[in-house]
């Protein structure tokens, strides 16, 4: 189907919205003779404001789908149908990292239902809240061989699921559904968020509904609590206090919270780095940022955080796993000056070293701080400074900056990171793919954001604090799969229409997952895929020539992911100089109702900073 044929999209909604299920004809009131548990269960999405379920039908799974459609003819939540489950997980993903919503994704039974384990269990890892309804064979099929069957006497989905979800479990009963529901939903969305999981048989799943409409009010029951340890909060204020030189390290989970620890961190002259999973919430040109600890990071954060000088580190929002802590570093971070900061329980057992843990939202933690802290005249000072400090470029050390202006031919990366904040919009959200993707992208890509610590928006509904969502940078660095970025970026786009995306990914993973750029088309999607073609699956190269293996089974064609682009009916351009990418008009791509995909050729044998995961490899 060309994008001209395609049919329209149904258009934004508000959060709380009266369900209407009905036929074409019918506009006012559900028919009580068709509303069935699917139906139910999307009045529950309504309620929270759901505007996406991703996933593919089958015929187990069905019900879910009559129901969506119903529900769409009503501008209600849709079905997005992705080309793989694992795709519409990472769709899932993205949709929730960049909503502050759950995300939602349903699979037919059987291989459906295992198709998404590796998505799941990335959510699980990253701490991403989605509901994932897979379907069962009907009750009275069990344990008769039953065509797909996926319970306990077959292929025990529901076991499957066990290791890498917050909840977990199969509605047996119809009157268990609500409950079930309820259970989940509040699981995925409480500290710490996480996937959550519902097996639904096929008879229970088009079974009428014991009510025509939800029985409790969903979105009440899932405010964030704002408690924290009180007792813990007074000793950080007084380290606070007595700290000459204090550095804080923010990972992801300081998304709700960015702007007022960074007031707090500017009332207090500390300075600032990140994990990888945190770069993109705050801006790379604030003058008391230095760059990112771990992973693919900058020498300048290290530098800091090895400093003799710097009496407390506070750690906040972050795992503390191998790639945030720079391979669990005694010299940077795992040592007495730590203070760790965080409504995860089981991110508190990596630090026991710590000086202090805090226990709470992170949110209410700062605010309290900042009660204490606030300083408006020095404030006021502070800022103006800030302001004119902005002009004056990155606060920290690239490694071979020189290579950032280098535009030579074949491109280099380092070029390439540096430009492409130049070429899109300043408010665009980078999605980068695990492997060299997102290495380049943690250490040489910047989003031009100039925000320092005023908020980020002011509405009806988040009393000047900033939403649940994803910073300008992101990527899944945890588990971190292949394909997860080609997906995200379609929940992504989806979830924040007005803004551009960009999805940085390798040739390696367009293979694996690139067949989603058919639901981006589908979707009409202005999304842009840049692919860095080194024909090779480009981590395992260098991986393998850093630590003295084999240099074995890395290896791809030349493909032209261009033409392949173009073939869908996509936009597609291959990318091999600096004027090449010149020439990209940009505003145009983005105002198009189509994808875009940009196969650059890179330099195949610059190497990516991959040193502190080597040391890992390597037992240094």
């Amino acid at each position: 189907m060309s994008p001209k044929t395609m049919p329209p999209i149904s258009p934004a909604k508000a959060s709380h919205k009266k369900l209407v299920i009905a036929h074409d004809s019918d506009a006012n009131q559900p028919d009580e003779s068709i509303f069935e548990i699917g139906d139910l269960l999307v009045a529950y999405l309504e309620q929270l404001g759901i505007d996406f379920v991703f996933g593919i039908p089958g015929g187990a799974i069905e019900p879910l789908f009559n129901a969506l459609a119903r529900s769409e003819r009503n501008n209600g939540p849709r079905i997005v149908v992705p080309r793989h489950e694992n795709g519409g997980v990472f769709m899932a993903d993205g949709y929730a990292r960049n909503s502050g919503k759950l995300g939602v994704c349903c699979t037919t039974t059987g291989p459906g239902a295992t198709n998404a384990v590796t998505g799941i269990a990335t959510a699980y890892e990253n701490h991403i809240p989605i509901l994932l309804i897979t379907a069962q064979t009907s009750l009275n099929s069990f344990g008769r061989k039953a065509f797909q069957e996926s319970a306990d006497t077959g292929i025990n989905t529901v076991g499957i699921y066990e290791h890498c979800t917050r909840y977990n479990t199969m509605v047996s009963h119809i009157d268990q559904f609500e409950h079930k529901l309820i259970t989940a939903v509040m699981t995925a969305m409480s500290a710490p968020r996480g996937p959550v999981h519902l097996s639904i048989p096929l008879d229970i799943l088009r079974s009428k509904a014991l009510t025509s409409k939800p029985s409790y009010d969903l979105p009440s029951l899932i405010n964030p609590p704002n408690a924290c340890d009180n007792k813990a909060v007074s000793e950080l204020t007084e380290e606070l206090n007595r700290a000459n030189n204090t550095v804080f390290v923010l990972g992801a989970d300081c998304a709700e919270s960015i702007r007022v620890i960074t007031t707090v961190a500017v009332a207090m002259d500390a300075k600032i780095v990140t994990t990888p999973d945190g770069k993109g919430l705050i801006s790379p040109y604030h003058p008391l940022y230095r760059g990112v600890i771990g992973f693919a990071g900058h020498e300048s954060a290290t530098r800091l955080l090895e400093s003799e000088s710097v009496d407390l580190i506070v750690a906040v929002g972050t795992s503390l796993g191998e790639w945030a802590s720079n391979g669990w570093d005694k010299n940077t971070l795992m040592n007495n000056r730590l203070i760790h900061i965080e409504s995860s329980e089981g991110n508190l057992t990596r630090s026991p070293m710590a000086r202090l843990h805090v226990r709470g939202r992170i949110l209410t933690v700062f605010e309290q701080i900042e009660s204490t802290l606030r300083e408006p005249q020095h404030l006021a000072a502070r800022r103006q400074s800030d302001a004119k400090l902005f002009a004056d470029g990155l606060p920290f050390d690239l490694l071979e900056p020189e290579k950032c202006h280098q535009a030579t031919t074949p491109i280099k990366p380092q070029w390439l990171m540096s430009q492409i904040t130049d070429t899109f919009p300043a408010h665009t959200k980078y999605i980068a793919e695990p492997g060299n993707s997102f290495v380049w992208g943690i250490h040489y890509l910047h989003p031009y954001d100039r925000r320092i610590s005023e908020r980020r928006h002011r509405d009806s509904h988040s009393d000047g604090r900033r939403e649940w969502n994803g910073g300008l940078f992101q990527a899944a660095i945890e588990f971190a799969p292949m394909g997860w970025a080609i997906g995200s970026a379609i929940g992504a786009k989806l979830a924040c229409p007005r803004s551009p995306i960009v999805c940085i990914t390798g040739d390696g993973s367009w293979l694996m997952s690139g067949q989603e750029i058919t639901t981006a088309l589908q979707q009409r999607l202005p999304l842009i895929y840049i692919i860095l073609n080194d024909s090779a699956l480009g981590m395992v190269k260098h991986g393998q020539k850093l630590t003295g293996a084999e240099t074995v089974g890395y290896d791809l064609p030349l493909i032209d992911y261009a033409a392949m682009a173009r073939a869908t009916g996509a936009n597609g351009f291959v990318i091999e100089t600096a004027s090449d990418l010149e020439n990209i008009k940009v505003e145009e791509l983005l105002s198009q109702q189509r994808p875009t995909v940009l196969d650059v050729r890179i330099d195949a044998e610059e190497v990516p900073p991959l040193g502190g995961r080597i040391k890992v490899l390597t037992g240094e």
